[in-house]
């Protein structure tokens, strides 16, 4: 499926920046269809022979070799709540590439790719009884496809360490003020938290939004508030429901009110396309998750200068 994959992903790119996204669907033994970004797929294909160690972690369904690399496999079917896949013969391994990471999920079946309308996606409510692990669902055809939260399922499996190194130092404010302020908008709780976490560190407060049109009605009504309010800059996750980060980098672009923040996109869509995307809507910097001292870094770069920055001591 390699070959048709790519071409199809070629056709969707042009939805890219349109608060349109293309998934890739798939099941994980009923049903219920979900899905996962298809700029996210290297390839589809057919189950392998798995390796596996007695230490590995209970998701972690083996490995085997990609390419000439050993890659982890982790049984989304386990992940979601469904019957382990490891040892079901007509599964199919979807490779896939986040933060600058290859690893395969087991899944049932593959079914196509399709592009959906970021305005039609939501948080899916807690009746629904997903969990964390889907961030948004949508109506395709009558049906209701669920949107893996990977990074929710990655982070299960090994966390991220959100831990600035000691080159880096805090953003200060003057004694008497609040630090400075920042917006987050992250659909994902693993990310917001990681990202709040490590801007504690550095002596910034955070807004949060859990999407993007979230993050535009909030930086609207800090806009029109008390300017002691204001946000200094705008970190946002590219895939997010009803309005994903380049749409809100676009309203913020064709904000008065708006304009001059600093925007960087923060996204485990890494690669060149995105450095492209971050030019065609006016964002100032893309940074692939999760490397915190590299966040840190461009943070501080990017703020506005009405304070000189503490960088700690070599």
């Amino acid at each position: 499926m390699a070959g048709p994959l790519l071409e199809t992903v070629e056709r969707f790119t042009r939805l890219a920046g349109h608060n349109r996204v293309a998934m890739l669907m798939f099941r994980l033994g009923d049903g219920q269809d979900f899905g996962i970004n298809v700029f996210k797929v290297r390839e589809v294909i057919r189950r392998q022979r798995l390796e596996r160690m007695p230490s590995m972690h209970e998701l972690i369904a083996g490995s085997f070799d990609y390419r000439g690399q050993t890659i982890p496999v982790i049984d989304l079917a386990q992940a979601m709540g469904y019957p382990p896949l490891a040892d079901h013969p007509e599964a199919h391994f979807i490779v896939t590439e986040f933060s600058r990471s290859v690893q395969a999920f087991l899944v049932s079946d593959v079914q196509r790719i399709v592009h959906c309308d970021g305005a039609g996606m939501a948080a899916p409510p807690p009746s629904l009884g997903y969990g964390p692990r889907v961030n948004a669902v949508t109506r395709l055809d009558g049906n209701l496809l669920a949107i893996v939260d990977v990074e929710q399922v990655l982070a299960c499996i090994e966390p991220a360490k959100v831990e600035l190194s000691s080159r880096i130092g805090s953003v200060p404010g003057d004694a008497r003020r609040r630090p400075r302020r920042v917006l987050v908008a992250d659909d994902s709780m693993v990310a917001r938290t990681q990202i709040v976490e490590l801007f504690r560190q550095m002596n910034l407060d955070c807004v949060v939004a859990n999407d993007g049109q979230e993050a535009y009605e909030k930086l609207v009504a800090l806009a029109e508030g008390d300017s002691d309010d204001n946000v200094a800059m705008v970190i946002s996750d590219i895939e997010m429901p009803r309005m994903d980060g380049y749409a809100l980098t676009r309203a913020i672009r064709e904000d008065e009110r708006l304009k001059h923040l600093k925007v960087l996109l923060h996204s485990s869509l890494s690669g060149v396309f995105n450095e492209s995307m971050v030019n065609q809507v006016g964002a100032d910097r893309f940074i692939a998750k999760f490397q915190p001292d590299i966040l840190a870094a461009a943070v501080v770069e990017l703020l506005p200068a009405e304070e000189p920055v503490r960088w700690a001591s070599l």
